[in-house]
């Protein structure tokens, strides 16, 4: 196999060197029924990313102002974002952990 020609980018680590030097010597041994493994570890990432939990979504709410305002206290006390807070209120109230009366 020809030489692979010099690049601006080193390889990251030992194994992509290796990888480099079994392509040069021709000692690069291809992956059997490559069309087909492909297609499993693809099956298998849309499986991983189908069972993913989904991404945040965003809401408006309405809050009085000195209700934010005890909550951001709380927040900077706690070292954290107000937004980590609420979400995390939500979160434990949505699984059960903490409580509300009405």
């Amino acid at each position: 196999m020809k030489k692979i020609k010099k690049s601006i980018y080193e390889p990251l680590d030992d194994y992509e060197k290796q990888l480099i030097k079994d392509l040069e010597n021709d000692e690069f041994v291809p992956v059997p029924n490559q069309e087909a493994e492909t297609k499993r570890y693809v099956s298998y990432f849309k499986n991983y990313v189908k069972n993913m939990p989904k991404k945040n979504k965003r809401i408006a709410l309405r809050v009085a102002k000195e209700d934010l305002d005890k909550i951001q206290e709380k927040a900077i006390k706690s070292g954290i974002p107000y937004q980590t807070l609420i979400s995390s209120l939500i979160r434990q109230y949505a699984n059960g952990r903490i409580s509300l009366s009405v």
